[in-house]
């Protein structure tokens, strides 16, 4: 029933009200507004407009029903773009269900302060504030909610403050225009209450129709929506809408708990009507989706990239028109929730890999649960070189060869994302994949330059051989996300007794060459490495076998540290046999009876603790405890007992550990824990990385944070309460690095760092 509006009856029950406040009120609310709401109401509304100031931009006003866990919420604040969505979020959150609501904004657009007050009769009462209160000529925005208290949800007068108080936050960031912090907020929140909730879902997502009416407004486009209701339905729906721009002036929401009929009152973004056709399909898709998605928002490590990520996807694929095999697809629940695990992973995965691969996304993340032959080297190569086929154009070849590096890791990072296989298997997949990419490069930058400097030879004409070697992580076969690919480039010796003329400068251009074939996106992403060489950043590009010899030897220019990162030496590319001769040298001289000085690399491992890891922090591969100490551990007592057992010399940590235990060198017990932790921190670093998109920053976030939580979520922490589930992610990994660090002590007698034993919370 329509109500009957008397102004003058408003005025006898606002007698204290600001009267500027009464006349901006009533000159510019919406008329349909007065046919809602009762004089009585209405006086309410400006009661509470009345005491909005900059400061304080919302009131919220809770009436609890005659049913019970019904209530009746009435919010009056400032009017901004979005603001619709995030009050609907945060009732969600609070554990609403929305019922009924009514939303009605000013009709008009503000007219100026020295117009309104020129038109102002002089009141007839007193007036408490300044006529010219800050923020008196703001739009104003009335909300009226009938809502219903979800079973097991609490709300008492400490819930109304802290919703209070949220709301007045929210719509200060929207006064700042930091609408992705209050959409990340809201969505963490939300998230967090529907995981603890475990509603049921379809297989489907639910049905909706939506109708476009241009003809019942003279200013707006009417959106009818019909569906089946579902948790938070309003929220996301609201929210889909003003992620494409909508602004919401009016509102009527009717729903009862089954079916939901809600009319929404919109403009684009440019205060139009919504009139092209094409423009009406593609947010009915849109909408619909982003409706869905925010249900899968529950399996998003960070649901408010999630969200935001998941928009600019379906930008992108309604540039191409989307097929029907497509929104089929998109319209699976699991689909839609291995989406949000992988767009609410980190701004790096979308930047650099998801918004350049979302042709190719599909079908991976379709194929995702499908096992996974990983390809042989031999296949890897020959799909590469299908891919160059007979192009001549070295800029070509060199874009396609890179493009296929790009692709293939992608394929391999998101089944490692979505699949969680394992390390081992995930580390084999990258460390072929870079194999097949060096010994490809290397082709190409041999034909570039022998089309103007010839190739050594042997004295039988034969080319001079040349082997590309891996150190570190490629060389033991433990490529991680985002692993940097260490190299050292050796030529074979040449037996003639004269030298050869320009060795040296063709095999310093060969490399160069090669340097240039292969393009790292991000630091530590796929990046060549040659720092390891002999002589460091100050040696040749590329060293003979002989100078090799001469400067890995008993009395050579190596340091220490140099023998043992020489533990990690594996021939990746070029002259095979080449490649073995120099493998077999490596461990006649790593595994030398010569003595190792421990107490040397005890040293340096002082010094990393103490220069490489912010005070205050901790460093997952350098702070006591870290994967370097699982790395050492097994590398120091390879060095010392490699000279009696052969089947010590390997690069890989954890054949070593396993070697190390079928020795008799390390108990069961000790070396399960190191393989154990040893998987553990590899994970914890690759978590951190594809966060990051850096391969050095490995400093774990602020106990207790945001960033903290989300790390948690995406090493599968996945509690319903989530700080809960970052403490438990906390606490092991702080069991964990104690263990491993008091281990490495008691290997070596002494603590790395010198100091007394502390644990990672002194």
């Amino acid at each position: 029933m329509k109500k009957s509006f008397d102004q003058t009856e408003l005025e006898k029950l606002s007698p204290q009200i600001d009267r500027a406040v009464v006349k901006d009120f009533l000159d510019r609310m919406d008329p349909d507004y007065f046919l809602e709401f009762s004089t009585r109401t209405v006086a309410e509304h400006v009661t509470l407009a009345n005491t909005l100031t900059l400061e304080e931009p919302c009131m919220l006003r809770v009436q609890p029903a005659n049913d019970a866990n019904r209530y009746r919420l009435t919010i009056v604040a400032y009017d901004y773009f979005a603001e619709f969505a995030t009050i609907c979020g945060l009732l969600s959150a609070y554990g609403f269900d929305i019922r009924e609501a009514l939303v009605f904004t000013y009709h008009d657009d503000p007219v100026s302060a020295s117009k309104t007050l020129r038109h102002m009769r002089a009141p007839k009462w007193p007036i408490r504030r300044p006529r010219q209160q800050p923020g008196l000529f703001k739009r104003k925005v009335v909300d009226v909610f009938q809502v219903q208290l979800l079973p097991g949800t609490t709300f008492n007068a400490a819930t109304e403050q802290e919703l209070s108080q949220d709301l007045s936050h929210m719509i200060c960031l929207l006064e700042s225009r930091k609408l992705q912090e209050v959409r990340n907020y809201v969505n963490r929140k939300l998230a967090e209450t529907l995981g603890q909730r475990k509603t049921a879902a379809s297989a489907l997502v639910h049905p909706v129709e939506i109708f476009f009416n241009n003809a019942r407004s003279t200013r707006d486009t009417v959106v009818d929506i019909r569906g089946t209701d579902s948790p938070a339905f309003l929220y996301a729906f609201t929210n889909a809408l003003a992620m494409r721009g909508l602004y919401f002036s009016k509102a009527v929401i009717d729903g009862d708990g089954i079916k939901v009929r809600n009319r929404f009152f919109v403009r684009d973004r440019h205060g139009k009507k919504i009139v092209s056709t094409q423009e009406q399909q593609e947010l009915t898709v849109a909408a619909a989706l982003i409706k869905e998605f925010t249900h899968s928002l529950t399996w998003a490590p960070d649901p408010g990239k999630a969200l935001n990520h998941f928009s600019h996807f379906l930008d992108q694929l309604l540039e191409h028109r989307l097929n029907k095999k497509q929104i089929g697809w998109l319209t699976r629940k699991d689909s839609l929730a291995n989406l949000a695990r992988l767009f609410g992973t980190s701004d790096f995965l979308w930047e650099d890999f998801l918004r350049r691969q979302h042709v190719n996304l599909l079908p991976i993340v379709e194929t995702f649960h499908q096992p996974q032959a990983r390809l042989s080297k031999t296949a890897l190569a020959k799909t590469l070189k299908a891919a160059l086929g007979k192009n001549r154009n070295p800029g070509n070849r060199k874009t396609i060869l890179n493009r296929f590096k790009d692709q293939e890791l992608f394929r391999i990072d998101m089944h490692h994302i979505l699949n969680e296989t394992s390390l081992p298997s995930f580390s084999e997949s990258l460390t072929t994949l870079a194999e097949v990419i060096l010994a490809q490069a290397l082709v190409e930058a041999q034909a570039v330059v022998n089309r103007t400097l010839p190739p050594p030879a042997t004295l039988n004409k034969s080319p001079l051989p040349f082997s590309i070697c891996g150190l570190g992580k490629l060389g033991g076969r433990e490529l991680g996300y985002a692993s940097d690919i260490e190299l050292i480039f050796v030529y074979g010796t040449n037996t003639s007794d004269r030298p050869s003329p320009g060795l040296g400068e063709y095999y310093e251009r060969l490399v160069q060459e090669f340097l240039h074939w292969i393009e790292a996106k991000q630091e530590g992403i796929f990046q060549l490495d040659i720092r390891l060489r002999p002589h460091g950043e100050k040696g040749l590009l590329a060293n003979s076998f002989d100078d090799v010899k001469r400067y890995y030897r008993t009395g050579g220019a190596a340091a220490p540290f140099e023998r043992q990162a020489l533990i990690k030496l594996r021939h990746v590319a070029g002259h095979a046999a080449l490649g073995r001769r120099i493998e077999q040298y490596r461990d006649e001289f790593v595994y030398s009876r010569t003595s190792w000085p421990l107490d040397t690399a005890l040293h340096l491992r002082r010094r990393q603790i103490r220069e490489l890891i912010p005070k205050g922090a901790i460093h997952v591969k350098y702070s006591p405890g870290g994967l370097i100490d699982v790395e050492y551990a097994a590398q120091y007592l390879q060095m010392q007992h490699g000279c009696r057992d052969a089947s010590l010399h390997t690069p890989n940590t954890l054949d070593a550990l396993e070697a190390l235990q079928a020795t008799k060198i390390l108990s069961r017990h000790d070396a399960t824990i190191l393989m154990e932790d040893y998987l553990f921190l590899r994970k914890v670093i690759d978590g951190l990385r594809i966060v990051r998109g850096n391969a050095k920053d490995l400093v774990l976030p602020e106990s207790g944070s945001d960033d903290m939580i989300y790390l948690a979520r995406r090493l599968g922490y996945l509690t319903d309460v989530w700080k809960e589930g970052a403490q438990t992610f906390e606490n092991e990994l702080q069991q964990r690095m104690n263990r491993t660090h008091a281990l490495f002590v008691k290997l070596f007698r002494q603590t790395p760092s010198g100091k007394r034993k502390r644990r990672l919370s002194d």
